[in-house]
């Protein structure tokens, strides 16, 4: 029965990845995918505003109702004898727990787990949500109604500079401003007197050069993710055209299924370089400094007995 079960996975999946190569290659055959997410409509907003609403947002907000949805499934019946979906949910929780906890420690990871584990897997549907047969040949008066969110550059650009914004506050929070300044700007070592006073200079560049760095990483993050997913989308787009309409599908394949691995790679990438720029910035110096502050807590009190006792076996 088992290995029946398993045979029907294997070819429901085959024919899911064909159906896909099939829609991907009917939808570049059609005009293939702009660098500019086309808007559906526009939101009015107070004071004669407006705020376009493109099939990338839309699609975004599918991904977020769908991740929501399935998190509601799974856990609605808790019990301490898991399901299947109670059982992948939790799986996955722990997994992305456990590698968050292994960069910024379980303090932090504690606190802030709530948005590396949300961003990653929005990400990664969005990613996968971009695959699936049919998107982008459903239209909208004439407009394609779904189009992957991590193509869009507008949405990788605000999950980037949304991580600088939390950031920097989430820096502060744990540092303090002052120490915040000084692990830009200070000095580093234990520099002092005549030395201290010469190099400080140089470490205020030091300091410039890291502001630098600091500005450009949502950009980077942004960059990075938009520029795999969209890439990948035009690789589709080109092979569609090798072949004719008929095997078009068949080429695309292989690419299709490569993009699996890439949407689940840049999703990994994306939650990995979060965390380390936050366990760059107040890592380090908030375990020092919790050390310091707990560390007489955390030694144990001597036994004396004990001691007596096995220094008196020790002399006889």
């Amino acid at each position: 029965m088992s290995a029946t079960k398993n045979r029907f996975f294997q070819i429901l999946t085959i024919l899911f990845l064909c159906l896909g190569g099939l829609a991907q290659a009917e939808e570049y055959a059609e005009g293939g995918l702009d660098m500019k997410a086309p808007h559906l409509f526009d939101i009015p907003l107070p004071g004669g505003y407006s705020l376009p609403f493109s099939n990338s947002m839309f699609m975004l907000l599918l991904a977020v109702i769908v991740l929501a949805a399935l998190v509601k499934l799974a856990t609605r019946k808790m019990s301490l004898i898991p399901g299947k979906a109670q059982n992948f949910v939790e799986m996955c929780y722990e997994m992305l727990y456990n590698l968050l906890e292994s960069i910024i420690g379980r303090r932090m990871a504690d606190k802030y787990f709530w948005y590396f584990g949300t961003t990653f897997t929005l990400i990664i549907l969005s990613n996968y949500m971009g695959l699936i047969p049919g998107v982008g040949v459903i239209t909208y008066e004439g407009t394609p109604l779904l189009r992957g969110a991590n193509a869009d550059m507008n949405v990788t650009m605000f999950l980037g500079f949304f991580f600088a914004a939390l950031w920097l506050v989430w820096s502060i929070r744990e540092q303090g401003l002052k120490h915040f300044l000084l692990h830009i700007f200070g000095p580093k070592g234990n520099l002092t007197g005549f030395i201290g006073i010469v190099i400080l200079p140089l470490f205020l560049f030091i300091g410039v050069i890291e502001c630098v760095s600091i500005a450009i990483r949502p950009i980077a993050l942004g960059a990075r993710l938009y520029g795999n997913i969209y890439a990948g989308e035009s690789i589709i787009e080109t092979m569609a055209h090798v072949a004719t309409p008929w095997l078009s599908w068949l080429a695309v394949l292989p690419f299709l299924l490569m993009e699996l691995l890439i949407g689940f790679i840049q999703a990994l990438v994306f939650f990995l370089l979060t965390a380390i720029f936050l366990k760059m910035q107040v890592g380090e110096d908030t375990e020092h400094h919790a050390d310091e502050k707990h560390g007489e807590k955390d030694l144990p009190a001597p036994d004396h007995g004990q001691t007596v006792g096995a220094r008196n076996e020790h002399n006889q």
